[in-house]
């Protein structure tokens, strides 16, 4: 059986090295792969400083066939040993991200989301003949249509003072004590914050999970990894960078959390699935009993032996008619259905479900 190297930095052509790991064998992937930027010119600021740019050999392909074999190449890898239950994210700019994007759909990777990283201190465009870039681009993706993958709702949300996380994330670019440095000069040119990288760890992931970077650089996926109690592979060509990593990686130690403090799992998409008929068969409802939409008594449907509410005509689940009431609006009928208690107070029938749940442990 082939081994899994978690927890290392391993020198190679990121293909070469997918093709020996074991199938199947890892539960996300974060990818920064070359830009392919196809800078022109030496870039100077108004006072004649060279600008510190994206220049390196492992940035340059001769013309987009090229670039395109070999993105189709390292995506294909990365799809064999990426589980089914797993997720890719792969970051770009406006140069590349559209030419990723074809490729993953070719390959049969499905699109869940993409994210606007927007920079809150973005370089200028010193020639003033564009928008200043602001921006780069992530596309969040499963392996395959209707594939199952982790998705941390409550803890984005949590993150997000208790407001549901927005596909447009304003962070700051790499900068101060966080830039590696190496002789005074960037130790790699497009480090990624830590920022970034907590978020896409945390929103999907579950600890000792296993993340693989096939451009691993600096090594910043494998130091957020570490943060949060996942096990990492870094992948890197180049061996200065290698160098770099392994020196970052040796220099943290592992912060030792209770369980609880790194499980973000405890939403309700993790928890046992319960059917509303649940309620029914357990005799916690009964057919013909009145449930309150919001606690508005005006809105009274009626239980069906089946299930099913009755309202004015129309029937349902629990959602699809609470959606009718909330004129189309997502609806998440466990909290916005209500029961009269025998002393006249309102519970949502999500207490129910979680007798059900309590009872079935």
């Amino acid at each position: 059986m082939q081994r899994l190297p978690v927890n290392e930095v391993i020198q190679g052509d990121c293909v070469q090295v997918l093709a020996d790991l074991p199938e199947k064998s890892v539960d996300l992937i974060f990818a920064d792969p070359p830009y392919n930027l196809q800078l022109q010119n030496t870039l100077f600021r108004p006072n004649m400083t060279r600008v510190d740019a994206v220049d390196n050999a492992w940035d340059k392909f001769d013309n987009f066939a090229e670039y395109d074999r070999f993105s189709r190449a390292w995506l294909e890898a990365c799809r064999r040993v990426l589980k089914d239950t797993g997720s890719l994210w792969v970051i770009g700019s406006y140069h590349n991200i559209y030419r990723l994007g074809t490729i993953m759909q070719d390959l049969g990777f499905w699109f869940l989301n993409d994210i606007v990283w927007i920079k809150t201190n973005p370089m200028p465009n010193f020639r003033g003949v564009r928008f200043t870039n602001a921006h780069e681009t992530l596309i969040w993706a499963s392996k395959f249509k209707g594939a199952k993958y982790t998705f941390n709702h409550h803890a984005m949300k949590a993150l997000n003072e208790e407001k549901q996380m927005r596909s447009d994330w304003l962070l700051s670019i790499c900068s101060g004590s966080e830039r590696i440095r190496k002789h005074g000069q960037k130790a790699h040119p497009t480090q990624k914050p830590e920022a970034l990288l907590y978020r896409v760890i945390l929103s999907s992931t579950m600890p000792d999970d296993v993340i693989l970077d096939p451009f691993f650089g600096s090594g910043t996926t494998g130091a957020v990894a570490m943060r949060l109690g996942r096990k990492w592979i870094g992948i890197e060509r180049e061996m200065d960078y290698v160098a770099v990593a392994r020196q970052r990686m040796a220099s943290i130690t592992p912060e030792i959390f209770p369980d609880q403090a790194l499980d973000v799992g405890g939403g309700r998409r993790t928890e046992k699935r319960i059917p509303f008929g649940a309620l029914l068969e357990n005799g916690l409802l009964q057919p013909g009993q009145l449930l309150y939409f919001q606690r508005d008594r005006n809105k009274a449907a009626y239980i069906k032996a089946d299930g099913v509410l009755a309202l004015n005509g129309y029937q349902g689940s629990i959602h699809t008619l609470g959606r009718q009431l909330m004129n189309g609006s997502p609806c998440n009928g466990w909290e916005h259905w209500y029961y009269e208690s025998e002393t006249g107070e309102f519970y949502p029938i999500d207490v129910l479900r979680q007798e059900v749940r309590e009872s079935k442990l």
